[in-house]
Formats: structure tokens, C-alpha cells, sequence
């Protein structure tokens, strides 16, 4: 979490000053430049993923390092943004099917 905290205020230092800049304008990047992030400087790895519409692919990425989990939003135009991140990621097992 420490990263995100880190890059989040770099970005906030260097962004320029504007009245309309959304929180998501802050995380959004190039898909393969954002996974590759994620892979290299993070240590995370893909956990699962599932569609959210026609466009909009949700995914999980977890560091198993350090138990910090991001959400990413891929959209179809090669765009990704981290649309949530936190920390203390546990995995659980499935309930045993009742059959």
C-alpha cells in the first residue's frame, strides 16, 4: 500500500493544476504500460477477472509479498485505471458444494 501511497503523491506533485481533474484521471494509463507495472515494480499477479459490460473488463491483481490487492477497469480502447486499491488481501477458500 506504501507503493500506491507513494506513486499516488508523485502524481499528485507533478499533475498540473486543474478544476476538472477526476481522481481517476490520476490512474489511468496505457493497458500493457499499467500491467507491466504492476508486474515488475509491484510483484503483483493477475487473480481473476470477470466482464463488467460489452467494453469493461474488472480485474484483480494481488502482491503476495505484501498482501496488497488493486482493482483494475480495462476498457476495450487499450485503457486501464486502477479504480481501487487496498491492503491486507486474504484469499478464501470455496464453500464445499452442498450436493
Amino acid at each position: 500500500m506504501r507503493f500506491f501511497s507513494a506513486i499516488f503523491l508523485c502524481v499528485l506533485a507533478t499533475a498540473p493544476r486543474t478544476e476538472a481533474a477526476t481522481i481517476s484521471d490520476l490512474f489511468c494509463d496505457d493497458s500493457a504500460r499499467l500491467e507491466q507495472q504492476l508486474l515488475t515494480i509491484h510483484g503483483a499477479q493477475r487473480l481473476g477477472r470477470g466482464m463488467r459490460g460489452p467494453d469493461a473488463l474488472l480485474e484483480v491483481w494481488i502482491a503476495p509479498s505484501s498482501g496488497d490487492w488493486t482493482l483494475v477497469q480495462t476498457y476495450a480502447n487499450g485503457t486501464s485505471c486502477i479504480v481501487a486499491m487496498g491492503e491486507h488481501w486474504q484469499e478464501l477458500a470455496p464453500n464445499a458444494d452442498p450436493a
